[in-house]
């Protein structure tokens, strides 16, 4: 169990630690305030504090100063700082005395419990005693990686503050003239498969060894620095630093160092990976602009070409195809679905997916964005027929994974494969409703038969009123009761005609009448064309006479 130290002078923002913090879940015991950085070592005294969170502005005694010192009196003692954007200057204290984590104003569930998981990952990590380079050193490797993915994905999505944030830009080689930075976007394209068959579907640690395999596989000049993209679990953002030289020696060296990745990545663990690279900057600023040209590489990659992994740069040839949409074949596809036809579903599919493979190219990017589109299509087909989309989706998984479909593709036949899996999903559920639906539909429509059969029925009543098809519909009613539907109307005035005929005060003409037809003898036609007999004869037969 352990002892949690809260120092900031706002008592807003330690209720919100407090509130936020899994703490039960943690197995904190204790959980102590101070409102100033003489408070809490005051507190720091009376107490066996494990871990600290402390604010970097604060009266009296600052954060910064706070650290110093900490980091000479209780050298055990771990910390998480706190502070706001326009605070890093703060900073180069906390960097100093390897803090486990940095959060940034407004504090969020998610971010603190991850902070503090960290710390209490290290707590225990030292209660086993595992190695002095563990107590000396784990704080600082776990939170300055983390630190550096942050700094480099705020630059790519462009919204770092240079100024703001000058006391880190050392950490990433900012700060040396004459470096060259590329940024590279990697996919793996058999994830999953991967992770299921390698690392018994163990996530955490199958983005350790792929980080890990681009990040080693570096030198004296060229070092690179890899993370997970916080926007898709299979792809991966790399930057390159490399220290002097020119840009051409900047493309050509990452170049070779991505490939040799790539390579070691399919021998070490099966990964089959495609990887772009963008234009190399002198300006740390500008790895946005090279992610931008790295992912637009990578998306331009042809399938219809793809054997294994690879690896292109800014210098490939990038052609834009235009392919048609699967949106003009989703009418028809849907009416197959709506039929229970599967088989004719996915021969439209197939159809279809022919003319890209025909086509002169079929991008990465194209086919995501098909699939993105098709599950769009079929949440919008699956809706119109009332299949509730929870029975489709799980709440707890995004994409594909959503839907309980692993998702991988390394080449357009698995693309292809991966396009039918999607539509055998969605037809299941599809069919399930449907089942139901189909028979609750026919039972009104013979319900409404036997009320109104005196009536002139024609099918398209039916058919509006339910959206099916007129082929359709005779099948489906057909296949419930053995007549079609004309027949069975024949067949209800007939078994109604036989009881009429049998009240001895009903005229012929009458029952013709209440029958629906429009003169005795088209009534009596028909009645001897059923059973060959006419409502005369069949009168006589019951002991009564022509009326």
């Amino acid at each position: 169990m352990y002892k949690v130290l809260i120092i900031d002078d706002e008592e807003p923002l330690r209720e919100a630690i407090t509130i936020l913090g899994d703490w039960q879940g943690l197995g904190v015991e204790q959980l102590l305030e101070a409102t100033n950085g003489n408070m809490g070592l005051d507190m720091l005294r009376q107490h066996k504090i494990d871990l600290a969170i402390v604010d970097m502005k604060m009266p009296e005694l600052n954060g910064s100063e706070f650290l110093q010192i900490v980091e000479q009196d209780y050298p055990d003692l771990l910390t998480i700082v706190i502070s706001g954007y326009n605070d890093f200057e703060y900073t180069r204290q906390a960097i100093r005395s390897k803090v486990v984590d940095y959060l940034l104003k407004p504090v969020n569930r998610i971010d603190l419990n991850a902070a503090l998981q960290k710390a209490i990952d290290i707590l225990e990590a030292k209660r086993k005693k595992e190695s002095e380079f563990i107590n000396k050193n784990i704080t600082l490797n776990m939170s300055l990686p983390k630190l550096k993915e942050k700094m480099y994905f705020s630059i790519i999505e462009r919204s770092f503050k240079n100024q703001s944030n000058e006391a880190f830009l050392p950490l990433i080689g900012a700060d040396t003239a004459g470096n060259h930075f590329v940024a590279g976007h990697m996919r793996v394209l058999n994830l999953e498969q991967v992770r299921k068959e390698r690392f018994h579907k163990d996530s955490d640690l199958l983005h350790f060894a792929v980080t890990n395999v681009i990040n080693e596989i570096s030198d004296d000049q060229l070092q690179a620095f890899s993370f997970l993209s916080p926007k898709g679990e299979r792809e991966y953002i790399a930057i390159f630093t490399m220290k002097g030289g020119y840009k051409e020696d900047a493309a050509y060296r990452t170049l070779y160092h991505m490939k040799k990745v790539a390579s070691s990545l399919k021998e070490l663990f099966g990964f089959v990976v495609a990887a772009g690279l963008g234009h190399p900057y002198g300006d740390i600023m500008d790895i946005a602009k090279s992610y931008d040209t790295a992912k637009t590489v990578l998306n331009s990659v042809d399938l219809l070409k793809l054997k294994g992994s690879i690896v292109a740069n800014h210098s490939d040839k990038i052609t834009s195809k235009d392919n048609p949409s699967l949106t003009s074949r989703m009418p028809l596809i849907r009416n197959a679905l709506e039929s229970g036809s599967m088989n004719h579903a996915k021969s439209i599919l197939s159809e279809f997916t022919k003319k890209w493979r025909d086509s002169e190219g079929f991008s990465i990017g194209e086919a995501d964005r098909t699939l993105q589109e098709f599950i769009i299509l079929l949440n919008d087909v699956a809706s119109e027929l009332n299949v509730p989309l929870e029975r489709l989706r799980s709440e707890e998984e995004k994409g594909l994974g959503g839907l309980g479909i692993l998702g991988d593709f390394a080449s357009f036949e698995q693309f292809e494969a991966l396009l039918n899996e999607i539509l055998d999903r969605y037809s299941a559920e599809i069919s399930k409703v449907l089942a139901g639906d189909r028979s609750s539909v026919l039972g009104n429509i013979k319900a409404y038969i036997d009320n109104h059969y005196f009536e002139n029925i024609k099918i398209s009543l039916f058919t509006d009123k339910y959206f099916l098809s007129r082929e359709y519909l005779m099948k489906l009613f057909k296949g419930q009761y053995g007549y079609g539907i004309h027949e069975y109307v024949q067949k209800v005035r007939m078994d109604k005609a036989k009881d009429l005929l049998g009240d001895p005060n009903l005229k012929i003409q009458d029952i013709s009448e209440m029958l629906g037809y429009k003169d005795k003898n088209y009534f009596s036609k028909a009645f001897r064309n059923y059973y060959e007999c006419s409502p005369t004869e069949y009168r006589i037969v019951l002991g009564g006479g022509e009326k």
